[in-house]
C-alpha cells in the first residue's frame, strides 16, 4: 500500500476549523491513502475474517466498473462464449464480479448494506456514514461487524 501522509493540526474538540477553534491543540500524521477498513483493522477494531470480506467486496466493487464512469471502453464483443474463468473476456470478468457483488449486498440484508457500501466500497470514514445515514454516533461500526459477517459467510470466508 502506497502512503500519503500528511500533517494535520487538532484540537480538544476535533480537528481545527479555521481561526475560530480553541483550546489545546496538537499535530497528527495521518495517512490519505489508508482505507477506512485498513484503518479499523491495523487498530483491532475489525478481526481478520471481517477485513478480509470487506476486502473481498471492495475488489468485486472495484472488478465491476459500478463507480460513474466517464469514457466508453472499446473491447470488442466475445461471440463464442467459453465455458472456463480463464477465457473471460474482460466484459464477462465485469458482469461475474457485479453478480458477486450484487449477491454479497444482498446477503448483508437492507439495513447493513447501506453502511456496507459507504465504508468498504466508498472509502467513507464511519462519522461521516453514519452523519449521512442520520444515525446515531458510534453506532456505525457495530453496524459494519454485523454486515461483515454477513458478506465473510457469503464469500466463504473461515
Amino acid at each position: 500500500m502506497r502512503r500519503t501522509l500528511v500533517e494535520r493540526e487538532l484540537t480538544e474538540e476535533g480537528p481545527r476549523r479555521g481561526a475560530a477553534a480553541h483550546g489545546k491543540r496538537r499535530s497528527v500524521t495521518v495517512n490519505l491513502a489508508e482505507s477506512p477498513l485498513t484503518w479499523l483493522h491495523a487498530r483491532g477494531h475489525l478481526t481478520e475474517r471481517q477485513f478480509d470480506a470487506g476486502e473481498r467486496l471492495r475488489a468485486d466493487y472495484e472488478r465491476a466498473q459500478i463507480a460513474p464512469s466517464t469514457s466508453m471502453r472499446w473491447d470488442p464483443v466475445r461471440v463464442d462464449g467459453g465455458a472456463a474463468d480463464r477465457d473471460l473476456t474482460p466484459t464477462e470478468h465485469q458482469l461475474a464480479a457485479k453478480d458477486r457483488f450484487d449477491c454479497a449486498m444482498r446477503e448483508a440484508g437492507p439495513g447493513l448494506s447501506d453502511i456496507l457500501w459507504r465504508v468498504a466500497c466508498a472509502g467513507e470514514g464511519l462519522p461521516g456514514a453514519e452523519r449521512a445515514l442520520e444515525w446515531p454516533a458510534r453506532s456505525g461500526k457495530l453496524v459494519l461487524k454485523l454486515a461483515l459477517d454477513r458478506v465473510a459467510v457469503f464469500y466463504r470466508i473461515g
